[in-house]
């Protein structure tokens, strides 16, 4: 089960590498003018999505296996029902992601840099709590 964890952990890092330079991508698209930079940032977007959507699958996945390999030594663990809620979240955060790439490549990009800079702080807040959540586990 230790291996399972160490896996679960590494692809759990890589994926928040994405969730965090993606809409750090986004950002800097939102101020650019001309079009050859807009095409190569809709690339690295688009390429850069490909590569942490597999690392995000694994990361759940490895994480149910976890969940369920461990039965009933968790219990009634409130901390493990929050953190999957913020893990549901970070799903959809993720496929909202998606589909703000599809809108950059698409030249539908109707929001500022500010609102991308907010953006882009969701997954640190989220990250933050899940780490809290699963080392404390004060529930």
């Amino acid at each position: 089960m230790l291996v399972v964890k160490a896996l679960h952990l590494t692809f759990v890092v890589s994926w928040f590498a994405g969730l965090f330079y993606l809409p750090r991508l986004f950002v800097n698209h939102a101020m650019v003018e001309d079009a050859a930079t807009r095409e190569r940032l809709a690339l690295m977007e688009h390429k850069l999505y490909r590569f942490m959507t597999p690392l995000g699958i694994l990361a759940v996945v490895l994480g149910f296996w976890l969940w369920f390999g461990f039965g009933d030594r968790f219990g009634n663990a409130g901390w493990l029902h929050a953190k999957t809620l913020l893990v549901v979240f970070l799903i959809a955060y993720h496929l909202y992601c998606g589909r703000l790439m599809r809108d950059f490549a698409a030249g539908r990009n109707t929001r500022s840099h500010v609102w991308f800079r907010v953006f882009n702080e969701i997954p640190v807040l989220v990250l933050v709590a899940v780490v809290f959540l699963a080392v404390l586990k004060p529930f």
